[in-house]
């Protein structure tokens, strides 16, 4: 599927995708869901493939940035100025803030992780639904948005990321059955 470019799509597309995960997930054994990632043949440069060490990291990291959108659209809605990224991050220093989610989380169980992202994706689409199709994916609607549209936001931070995880979700799968 294409980039969602409407509201239908994004809506769709990020439910969809996150069906597919919990598929997997609900497809893998227990002994598989709560094994640690073992991805050190893998030569991949991004930081995330060293940082996230099994399924709750995964599941936390996309819960964290769920609160990311909806955080910012919350006080920018209420006239509070704020960027996407809270300070001190920036879009090259985003990394950093990733790791800080990740050690945030080591006492989260497996289990609150996903009741956590259950919640986080449907506030996530309901927090869509109240907004129109060019509310979403016209660009310049919202000041705070700059030059992009909410709608690239929530896609980014629903289907998109959801792609994400799992691919790294089934590269687990892989890498604990070889």
């Amino acid at each position: 599927m294409p980039r969602p470019a409407t509201k239908q799509d994004l809506i769709q597309a990020a439910n969809e995708n996150f069906e597919k995960i919990w598929k997997l997930i609900d497809s893998m054994p227990i002994e598989v869901q709560n094994a640690e990632f073992n991805f050190s043949n893998i030569k991949k440069a991004e930081a995330h493939w060293q940082r996230d060490k099994n399924l709750r990291d995964v599941l936390v990291h996309l819960y964290e940035w769920h609160q990311l959108s909806l955080r910012w659209v919350a006080a920018n809605q209420e006239g509070e100025e704020r960027s996407f990224l809270p300070e001190p991050y920036t879009w090259k220093t985003y990394g950093q803030m990733n790791v800080m989610f990740w050690e945030k989380h080591q006492k989260t169980s497996y289990d609150e992780a996903k009741k956590m992202l259950l919640a986080s994706h449907q506030q996530v689409l309901s927090l869509a639904e109240t907004f129109t199709n060019d509310e979403l994916f016209a660009k310049k609607v919202f000041k705070w948005t700059g030059s992009s549209s909410l709608g690239s936001y929530l896609v980014s931070n629903t289907s998109s990321h959801y792609d994400w995880a799992l691919k790294k979700i089934k590269m687990h799968v892989k890498t604990y059955m070889e």
